[in-house]
């Protein structure tokens, strides 16, 4: 069993992913404020990538998703970008709910659970 702990994008107060026992945890991302929902679901879904390209792994490793929307209302145009990103047949365990987001310009935010290769 592999104890060592790796960090990925550390900043001053979290780090973009950190990698344990073969599994990757990826901190919330978020997009653009003022960007349409639709594009701050791409923004995350792409900075989710990055994460996991860093880490050496990919989107049909990630194990369980939570996806937070500043409104429910918002659900649809949010599956309309995540249904094309994410791979058939590799679909993770997900749940998306209603909150308050860091700021209101934010509209979602992205958080994954992801196999290491």
């Amino acid at each position: 069993m592999n104890t060592d702990i790796t960090r990925y994008g550390t900043g001053p107060r979290m780090s973009e992913g950190v990698a344990y026992n073969g599994i990757l945890w990826v901190a919330g991302q978020v997009g653009n404020p003022g960007d349409s929902v639709a594009d701050q679901t791409r923004t995350c879904l792409a900075e989710v990538d990055r994460i996991l390209a860093a880490a050496g792994t990919d989107k049909t490793r990630i194990l369980s998703t939570q996806i937070w929307l500043a409104d429910m209302a918002d659900f649809a145009e949010m599956n309309s970008v995540w249904d094309g990103w994410v791979p058939q047949g590799h679909t993770p365990a997900r749940a998306t709910g209603e909150a308050k987001l860091a700021t209101p310009a934010y509209r979602v935010e992205v958080i994954v659970t992801a196999a290491l290769r």
